[in-house]
């Protein structure tokens, strides 16, 4: 694929334009900024090719389950994630939330969950909502055919509202998706429901084929490829989908030992993506930046070390929210690793960006090209917000090398997370000092202007 090649494929005369105009120009307004932005159309050559954009999302996934971290000791065989990784960026200190509704809503509006409604999972997203293609084609004049294929997980029990509804140009896949076996849900194609028994991942897979097939080759395009995988339930792929051996298939191995298969899963999600990418043309697929990306951390379940059940997926420590990040192709920098400070909302303004919309913030999301282009170690992001909303309130914020956490019992609990990556030692259990006081007041005056 080549490399270091500009995001922004705009005319001479449009770089003309935005630099006459001030930083702030570009930047919409929240609690922290009373400056807004216009909403004009950005002018566009035409006769520029901007980047088609893929977005893979792996469900369950986290660092202790996937290769280049070193997290965890069983990891699967991915070869063609791992060339992702090799031709491009991968992120070590990328935040999601702890489940997967909440870091979908975050990625599409570019905003915190307390501000859309959506802080845990399967909570609905409101129609009125801005979301990234819209605002995207909004800007260019309708440039990009768009889809989501897979999962949703925005309507809650409602199986109208989907992508389309929002403006999305194509939808298929499963709305709620409350799966219980691979092999028997409910697909959701044209705002018709039906039962499905063939294997939900390939099923996906052939779906976003069907649909890339179908794109011309002069327009660009937008997809959201959204698996289940590797989402319980556990069970055993088709054979040739992964590496793990003679597994039995009987619910009561998987109940015993669910690690192989769990790698099996994400294997079968290797082995989709790369029957993907392999049916995009090449010319096509050295236009085209592809993000991976894991929702939220490892099931408690088939968490391993130094994370626990207590510390994986729907907690707010960092086995539930730090996850997986690659992101590779045109115009980004081959093979580093990144310490740069990113979350989820922070993909709407840099997504934007890639697709010609210079966004150098929106709402809670912070643009960070100059970093996929390697011309940055650090973002712009100040900190990192993260929530737990269901029954009761839990939230943690990051800033500096501090983590503070309060609990859904209200207890609180300060890390220091350079000196303690995976928060053994809550500091506000040892003695008072002026710098933890100081700290903490700190992370809590962020805290309090976030939630007013």
């Amino acid at each position: 694929m080549k490399q270091h090649i500009p995001f922004f494929l705009l005319s001479a005369f449009t770089w003309l334009l935005l630099a006459s105009c001030s930083n702030d120009d570009l930047i919409i307004s929240d609690s922290d900024s009373d400056t807004e932005i216009e909403n004009d159309p950005v002018p566009v050559d035409v006769t520029a090719k901007p980047p088609n954009i893929l977005l893979i999302i792996g469900d369950d996934i986290g660092k202790d389950a996937f290769p280049g971290y070193i997290e965890g000791s069983v990891k699967p065989n991915t070869p063609h994630i791992n060339a992702l990784a090799q031709n491009g960026i991968l992120f070590n200190q990328f935040y999601t939330y702890p489940t997967c509704s909440p870091t979908r809503a975050t990625i599409l509006t570019g905003k915190y969950g307390i501000q859309t409604g959506v802080t845990y999972a399967n909570q609905v997203l409101n129609s009125s909502e801005t979301v990234l293609q819209d605002y995207i084609n909004s800007r260019l004049g309708n440039a990009y055919n768009t889809a989501v294929i897979g999962k949703w997980h925005l309507a809650g029990d409602n199986d109208v509202f989907n992508p389309e509804t929002l403006g999305i140009d194509h939808y298929a896949g499963g709305v709620g998706l409350d799966l219980t076996n691979y092999y028997d849900w409910t697909f959701t194609e044209d705002g018709q429901a039906s039962k499905s028994s063939d294997y939900l991942t390939t099923t996906f897979t052939d779906l976003g084929i069907d649909w890339l097939q179908q794109q011309r080759a002069d327009r660009p395009w937008f997809l959201w490829m959204a698996h289940f995988t590797a989402h319980t339930p556990f069970h055993l792929p088709p054979t040739q989908m992964h590496g793990q051996g003679n597994l039995p298939a009987d619910n009561n191995a998987i109940r015993q030992n669910p690690l192989p298969y769990y790698m099996a899963m994400i294997e079968s999600l290797d082995y989709e993506i790369g029957r993907l990418l392999a049916e995009i043309p090449e010319d096509q697929l050295e236009n085209t930046v592809i993000i991976f990306i894991g929702d939220n951390g490892t099931p408690g379940q088939v968490a391993q070390a130094p994370f626990s059940r207590n510390t994986a997926k729907q907690t707010l420590y960092q086995g539930g929210i730090n996850c997986p990040m690659i992101i590779s192709g045109k115009g980004i920098a081959k093979g580093l690793r990144s310490d740069a400070l990113i979350q989820a909302t922070d993909l709407f303004a840099t997504i934007a960006s890639i697709a010609g919309v210079p966004t150098e913030r929106y709402e809670q999301s912070y643009n960070f090209h100059q970093v996929l282009e390697g011309n940055a170690t650090t973002s712009q992001r100040p900190f990192v917000y993260v929530e737990n909303f269901s029954e009761n309130s839990e939230w943690a914020i990051i800033k500096n090398e501090y983590k503070l956490i309060q609990d859904n019992s209200n207890n609180e609990l300060l890390f220091h997370l350079t000196n303690d990556p995976f928060e053994t030692q809550n500091l506000l259990e040892m003695d008072a000092t002026d710098e933890i006081a100081l700290v903490k007041a700190d992370l809590e005056t962020e805290i309090a202007r976030i939630r007013e």
